[in-house]
């Protein structure tokens, strides 16, 4: 049963229909070495990188994702970060340099559930790297546990994006196993306590160009996630995102979470007029068709247990 603070909190990072269009920039350390392969950067210029994104992409989203060192603190006080859309927050540092089966949770330093919390966030975002196999499954699942635990006592809903991988360094997993172990996740995930589900597209499409197959394992995803869920870009171009969102609404996904296939593009542009040109034009026409493509997704309150509130309800709910 929903608590009534994650369900305000949904409603606040979801369009009036009931779904996710999530601008996502909270991006660090990947995002900083992309920018330095085409000019210096230091901390003003990453942070400028995201002011300009998120001045001239928010208004068309339903919230941003957006980290809070070089995001939520200098759009606050700098005042480009706007009150009317979504806030979701990371919990995690990533580690890309490493196999996925060596990048053991980190949460950022300093940084809590409950200061997501307090500094006016609506949601927590988490990601794991998980494989059933895997010999840290149980880790993973004792670390969202945690988490999930957290989020409860400050009610403030969880997203949570397992990133499935291969257990063997060696090997790549299958198209089959890839499929597999992406729906095992949604499955456990949400089984587990997460609100909603950001997931990666179920299929291996480079080696699996049928759509007849992508649209079944869609189906099998909506089935096997017992939450409301999204997809994420995974950093594929936009055309390909593009295309993979309106399969996934049309299965019974409540919207998308995207980042590099909307913005990725701005990552080669130095001078700032140019990259806010771009970001104005095109950028902004790929958030605004993503729109109307999450419009035919499943409202998120469908997949979500919300009960009537006797008239007694705030005598049995929890002070912080």
């Amino acid at each position: 049963m929903i608590t009534p603070g994650k369900l305000r909190a949904l409603e606040a990072c979801s369009t009036k229909e009931g779904h996710f269009n999530v601008l996502a920039i909270d991006h660090r350390g990947n995002l900083w070495d992309a920018l330095a392969k085409h000019t210096p950067v230091d901390d003003a210029f990453f942070t400028a990188f995201k002011r300009d994104t998120v001045e001239l992409l928010a208004p068309y989203t339903s919230a941003i994702l957006l980290d809070p060192i070089y995001g939520i603190a200098p759009g606050l006080s700098d005042g480009w970060l706007p009150g009317h859309v979504g806030l979701l927050c990371p919990l995690e540092v990533t580690d890309y340099t490493l196999h996925p089966g060596m990048r053991a949770f980190q949460p950022i330093p300093d940084w809590s559930v409950g200061k997501i919390k307090r500094v006016g966030a609506n949601a927590v975002k988490l990601l794991l790297y998980y494989h059933p196999q895997a010999p840290n499954a149980d880790t993973q699942l004792a670390i969202t546990a945690a988490v999930v635990k957290d989020c409860a006592h400050y009610d403030i809903p969880l997203f949570l994006e397992p990133i499935v991988y291969s257990p063997d360094p060696a090997k790549t997993l299958s198209p089959t196993a890839y499929r597999d172990a992406v729906l095992e996740a949604a499955s456990t995930f949400s089984g587990a306590g997460a609100d909603v589900i950001k997931t990666q597209f179920p299929i291996d499409t480079a080696n699996t160009p049928d759509e007849r197959e992508w649209r079944s394992a869609l189906r099998e995803l909506d089935e096997a996630c017992t939450a409301p869920w999204t997809l994420l870009s995974a950093g594929v171009g936009y055309d390909i995102f593009k295309r993979q969102a309106m399969l996934a609404c049309e299965a019974g996904a409540s919207g998308v979470i995207a980042g590099r296939a909307v913005w990725n593009e701005a990552v080669q542009m130095p001078d700032p007029a140019a990259r806010r040109d771009l970001l104005r034009s095109v950028c902004a026409g790929r958030v605004r068709e993503l729109n109307a493509i999450c419009g035919a997704g499943r409202p998120w309150r469908e997949k979500v247990n919300i009960a009537s509130p006797s008239s007694g309800w705030i005598a049995g709910y929890e002070d912080l």
